[in-house]
């Protein structure tokens, strides 16, 4: 691409303090390119929750605002289900805080987006609330 706008003319019509004389014409370069690389890319990622503990890297990319989580909560859910619930607390305060949105994908799958996503609403991806976490099992 045509590096169109790589240099923006300002024009100072006061005078510089330090020299006592009119000020020139200057240019001030600007970065057209932007930042291209691992940043700009949105990626889907998928974690597995076994622990507590495993909620920690779903935060950490969720937080830096370019990936979507695919979070496999089965293995936490049939260990503990008083764990379970604390970690999606946390999942839906991160979630909030980021604007983002979570829902559950069937009874196994929860998917939280940042916030220039959205995830559609269907029988099969419902709005995750507190008495779905654990179904019938308590």
């Amino acid at each position: 691409m045509i590096k169109l706008f790589s240099l923006k003319r300002l024009k100072k019509s006061s005078y510089d303090d330090e020299d006592h004389v009119k000020a020139e014409d200057e240019y001030v370069e600007l970065n057209t390119e932007g930042e291209k690389g691992r940043s700009s890319r949105i990626i889907v990622r998928p974690f597995v929750m076994q622990d507590f503990s495993d909620i920690k890297p779903v935060l950490d990319v969720l937080r830096e605002g370019y990936t979507i989580a695919l979070v496999n909560i089965r293995p936490l859910k049939e260990k503990d289900l008083v764990e379970l619930k604390r970690a999606v607390n946390k999942l839906k305060k991160t979630c909030d805080a980021i604007e983002g949105d979570i829902a559950g994908f069937g009874d196994d799958y929860i998917v939280i987006t940042p916030s220039f996503a959205s995830i559609y609403r269907s029988k099969a991806t419902n709005p995750l609330k507190e008495e779905d976490v654990g179904g019938a099992e308590e």
